[in-house]
């Protein structure tokens, strides 16, 4: 488990009620290694510009952030240490469901608040427990998005699911079953892999000759790539190709033109997206990094923004804190944040879903209407050789 301490300790701008003689301990849990570590990267790229920011407004803030190799026991390592060793006054992260939903378990035992950034299982905020936070959007909100646009643009009548056999990629699958009923599309077939899988084709070979309006996947980066390459070797053409986030979503499926051209992808921010001080994140991120961004690296910027802000106004007190984070607003490059309690959830941000699709090799926003700034391309029109 590496470990990684950045501080934050330019005291130029002190908020009220903080005291510049007292550093505030924040923890970080992270993919930084292992099989997601290409999107933990962008997770990382986005706390190191949200450390830069809270240097600017005069805040005592230390990070400290651990890898946990997008394992479960080494998350839970990660926890351990963080508030038994380091003194942590608040947690931000893991980056996968199978992580964030173990972590939860160890907020309540510590009674320290958990901030979830970025994963999407909707189990994680259903289980009454008061010390974890989401500002994440939940598998539901993924899968209601894309059937949404779909069911307005083309009218399908029939879905395929394939999605990878994780706590996301299960939870995904079921959502999107629920929301196809609701909408009154018939699931034809519903495949669950391995992570690593290497031969889609048989699976595809039969979804092809179920010929399915849409085919709906959850997966992360290396699956993705493949499972749309594998598409389009074995021919199947739906209406749309549907990704819930995660791998659909990064910069390398993006540069995959060839595969990913025309996928859709439903997301949780786009560079180019009206939320107060998007765009210039938008910017100021592909001027450090030399890429653009995904909504993993906007979400670990606004869930340390948030979660340093609050400690240093509370002083560090895990109560203080926990009960700031209830009450508090935030609108920033996230748009509107509150934790709220609904349908459900507990503590859960109830946050504006956007679709983006590949159109020549770049990401454009095409779905609601209202942020929208390309048009999308739908039907799907087919394979280029």
């Amino acid at each position: 488990m590496h470990t990684i301490a950045l501080a934050a300790l330019a005291l130029t701008l002190i908020l009220p009620n903080v005291s510049s003689a007292t550093i505030v301990k924040i923890g970080f849990v992270n993919s930084i290694t292992g099989p997601e570590a290409p999107i933990g990267e962008n997770l990382i790229n986005g706390v190191a510009l949200a450390l830069e920011d809270l240097k600017m407004k005069g805040l005592n803030v230390e990070l400290i952030i651990k890898d946990d190799a997008g394992n479960p026991k080494q998350s839970v390592a990660a926890f351990e240490r963080l508030v038994t060793r380091d003194g942590v006054a608040a947690i931000v992260g893991p980056y996968s469901s199978k992580c964030a939903n173990t972590l939860t378990r160890l907020a309540e035992k510590h009674k320290v608040p958990l901030l979830i950034p970025v994963a999407s299982k909707d189990e994680i905020t259903r289980q009454n427990q008061k010390w974890t936070f989401r500002l994440s959007a939940t598998t539901y909100d993924y899968a209601a998005i894309l059937i949404d646009m779909a069911a307005k643009l083309g009218k399908p009548k029939s879905m395929a699911i394939l999605n990878e056999n994780t706590e996301f990629g299960t939870s995904a699958a079921k959502s999107a079953k629920e929301y196809a009923a609701r909408k009154g599309i018939t699931v034809v077939a519903h495949e669950a892999y391995a992570p690593g899988f290497s031969d889609y084709r048989p699976t595809l070979a039969r979804i092809k000759s179920l010929k399915p309006d849409l085919v709906f996947m959850a997966s992360y980066v290396t699956d993705a790539i493949l499972l749309m390459r594998q598409a389009r070797e074995a021919g199947v053409t739906p209406q749309a190709f549907l990704g819930a986030g995660a791998g659909f979503a990064t910069v390398a499926f993006a540069r995959e033109v060839g595969i990913s051209n025309n996928v859709f992808s439903s997301t949780q921010w786009t560079g180019d997206v009206t939320w107060p001080g998007a765009r210039a994140f938008n910017k100021r991120y592909i001027a450090r990094f030399g890429k653009a961004p995904t909504y993993h690296a906007a979400t670990a910027y606004e869930s340390v923004m948030i979660m340093a802000e609050t400690a240093a106004k509370t002083g560090g007190n895990p109560d203080k804190i926990r009960a700031d984070l209830k009450s508090g607003q935030w609108n920033g490059i996230m748009g509107e944040v509150k934790f709220s309690d609904f349908e459900g959830y507990t503590n859960q941000n109830k946050h504006q879903m956007l679709v983006e699709q590949v159109q020549d090799g770049v990401y454009q926003t095409v779905y609601p209407p209202k942020y929208a700034t390309s048009r999308p391309v739908y039907p799907f029109p087919g394979w280029k050789r």
